[in-house]
């Protein structure tokens, strides 16, 4: 074997290479401008990339200049001007040069600035190259991030959007309206939820898409949904081959919608499938990698927001139910009255709860109307609703007053182990009289529709809302009376129904009054009409409504009948009983004897509480037979029988049965229990009353 003695390498004659053989390889052209003289050399390489020949370029600066457009020039100018005023080294700066077929091409020039020992400039030394691949290539990538930032901002956008989503239908809304499926350039959006392994679908894609048999499917089908649930990955069909090969089933009845492609993506919420959303495109085929990640970040958010929403659905509906479980059942059939009631819970998933109504027959042809509203907007709410609600129902069917009705609410509230409180209105109506005893617990006040139409409200005295009032010993409740014409409407309702927003409550009750008085006649119609200005104006609090009208010509079945509980000490009640007498007797059309009957009722009243313990019972009824008469009774629990005596002519008691005696047609005492009643009778006219519709409060 010959060793060869390492030498050294063998290299070419003209390395290293000279400046100017670097620079040409990689297009760049030198220049060299000399101030003094004015002269400006371009190599054979500069001249290529500015477009001019040996024989036509003459080497001076202006011939250059010819070849730039309107402004460049100028441009160009100033770069350099800047760089040789200012002490500078030197200057870079891109221009477009107009080539000999009149296209324009961007160069870029980078030149330096020689100087004297004084700084004056000398001469500018330099090179230029072609910036055209340069720029589109910089453009490119601008464009490219601009995408990306557009895209990025689809997906924010979106998610934002998806965050205010409350219902399934409002995640389908904001994906059908949203600018963000017009930015990703998807023309419809199909979505299905899936439930005990069926899918069911809950937006159909474009219009006339819908494939009959595909409202539930089964995971295990060969659909572009059940697939991706089945295999938790998304499924990009990429061209209408793909589609009609890949679902041959489903690709016929899709085929005439014009869709190219489509992206179905699986909606995985804490790890477990909850459906799957289909995007369709009308004008695109093929997905990038981008396009597949920004729709698979799209398809994560949908799935929050349609897990939300449906937990917010199901919260809503056993809100909703527990409300209407705690409301009652049914609305009795009431003779001399037509009744509508009406709930409308809140739009904000389970913050439904304290609204209530109740219809509650009572003896005599009367009927008690209640409207209330528990504290707070939840289920506890609405758990104490349905206590109270059946607490107050067996109070009023008890027999006990207006106010003591509310007063004894108001102790159970109280005593119960909560800290809400509620505002509520009672009012206790007869029917053949039109007498409607009203209390009011810190509740908004009712109105009145009168037969013409017109709406006016009731300013009606009241206490504190239940719960309070015993917490603070104040259980004193104003018992307010109006007389309810036939045709007359009294309007219960709950503070949903008036307030709003940035609205005082008397704009809200103003403007209440005129859509009650601009409502329909038909009181059901009416009922329906209230509850939708509140769906109008996105009412966000519950409603309860009743409205109860009174009918014409009703006397009850025994002719008419009253009763007022008067306790010791109650000088409203007893202002009450006596506002009720004379009630009756306008109604029942004894105007002749209505002296004779008052002052009688106010003797027996007056009796009963002074020469006895406890309270009484005053009943006012129409006996029906061959002669009319008014029959008037007070009971109490004395077993003491009252007897006429002589009073004397200097006696100042004593003269209360005689004027019942002289006055009264007929009157006597019967026992009852273990107590009496005292009777008076009036023989009375059948000349029908015509009721004067006046409002008061009892003092």
């Amino acid at each position: 074997m010959v060793d060869r003695e390492a030498g050294p390498p063998s290299l070419p004659d003209d390395w290293p290479a000279k400046p100017e053989l670097s620079l040409a390889l990689n297009g760049m052209g030198c220049f060299d401008w000399d101030l003094g003289s004015g002269l400006l050399h371009l190599d054979q390489v500069a001249l290529g990339i500015l477009d001019l020949r040996d024989d036509e370029y003459d080497g001076t600066r202006a011939k250059l200049m010819e070849r730039l457009p309107p402004g460049e020039g100028a441009r160009l100018d100033a770069l350099v001007g800047e760089a040789m005023t200012d002490s500078g080294q030197g200057y870079g700066a891109y221009f477009r040069v107009r080539r000999r077929d009149g296209t324009l091409r961007w160069t870029h020039s980078q030149g330096h600035v020689r100087r004297d020992d004084t700084g004056r400039p000398l001469r500018v030394i330099g090179i230029i190259r072609d910036a055209t691949q340069e720029l589109a290539d910089s453009m490119a990538r601008l464009d490219l991030d601009e995408e990306r930032r557009r895209r990025t901002t689809v997906v924010e956008s979106a998610t934002a959007a998806l965050a205010h989503a409350r219902t399934v239908q409002d995640v389908i809304d904001v994906l059908k309206e949203s600018d963000g499926l017009e930015q990703l350039g998807a023309g419809s959006v199909v979505m299905g939820l899936l439930d005990s392994g069926r899918i069911h679908l809950v937006a159909e894609g474009p219009a006339g898409s819908f494939v009959p048999g595909t409202r539930v499917t089964r995971v295990d089908e060969e659909y572009p949904m059940s697939e991706v649930i089945r295999t938790l990955s998304p499924r990009f069909i990429e061209s209408e081959e793909d589609f009609a090969t890949s679902y041959s089933g489903l690709w016929p009845h899709i085929s005439h919608l014009g869709i190219t492609s489509a992206a179905y993506l699986p909606l995985i919420a804490q790890g477990r499938p909850i459906g799957a959303v289909g995007l369709l495109y009308g004008d695109k085929t093929g997905f990038t990698t981008e396009d597949r990640n920004l729709l698979v970040a799209l398809g994560s958010s949908i799935a929050q927001s349609l897990q939300r929403a449906v937990l917010f659905e199901q919260e809503h509906d056993l809100a909703e139910g527990l409300q209407q479980a705690m409301l009652p059942r049914r609305i009795p059939a009431v003779p001399g009255a037509e009744i509508a009631v009406r709930y409308r819970s809140a739009r904000l998933g389970r913050d439904v709860g304290g609204d209530w109504y109740d219809v509650i027959p009572l003896p005599g042809g009367r009927v008690g109307a209640v409207i209330g509203d528990v504290q707070g907007h939840d289920t506890d709410a609405a758990a104490v609703m349905g206590q109270l609600r059946i607490v107050l129902r067996a109070y009023a069917a008890e027999g006990h007053t207006p106010a003591t009705v509310m007063a004894r609410a108001s102790v159970f509230l109280h005593e119960l182990d909560t800290d809400r409180f509620a505002t509520c209105v009672y009012a206790e109506a007869d029917l053949a009289t039109g007498v409607v005893r009203l209390v009011r617990a810190g509740h908004v006040d009712p109105m009145i529709r009168d037969t013409d139409g017109s709406c006016r409200r009731l300013p009606a005295e009241g206490g504190l809302p239940l719960g309070l009032s015993a917490e603070f010993g104040r259980l004193e409740y104003p018992v307010n009376t109006v007389e309810l014409d036939p045709g007359q409407t009294l309007v219960l309702y709950t503070d949903g129904l008036v307030e709003m927003p940035g609205a005082d409550l008397d704009e809200g009750m103003q403007r209440l009054a005129g859509v009650i008085a601009s409502g329909p006649r038909d009181l059901q119609k009416l009922a329906d009409r209230l509850c939708a200005v509140v769906d109008e104006r996105g009412g966000e609090d519950d409603v309860a409504v009743l409205l109860l009208r009174r009918r014409g010509a009703y006397a009850g079945r025994t002719g008419g009948r009253l009763q007022q509980h008067v306790g010791q000490n109650e000088p409203r009640a007893l202002s009450s009983a006596r506002h009720m007498v004379r009630a009756a007797v306008r109604a029942w059309g004894a105007q002749d004897r209505s002296d004779d009957i008052e002052l009688v009722a106010d003797e027996l009243m007056t009796n009963a509480l002074t020469h006895t313990d406890g309270a009484a019972v005053v009943t006012v009824r129409v006996l029906s037979g061959v002669e009319r008469r008014l029959r008037l009774e007070v009971e109490d629990r004395s077993s003491a029988l009252p007897r006429i005596r002589d009073a004397g002519e200097t006696g100042v008691s004593g003269r209360g049965l005689v004027l019942v005696d002289v006055l009264s047609d007929e009157w006597g005492v019967e026992s009852r229990g273990g107590g009496k009643c005292v009777w008076s009778e009036f023989v009375v006219s059948a000349r029908p009353a015509e009721g004067a519709g006046r409002y008061s409060v009892d003092n």
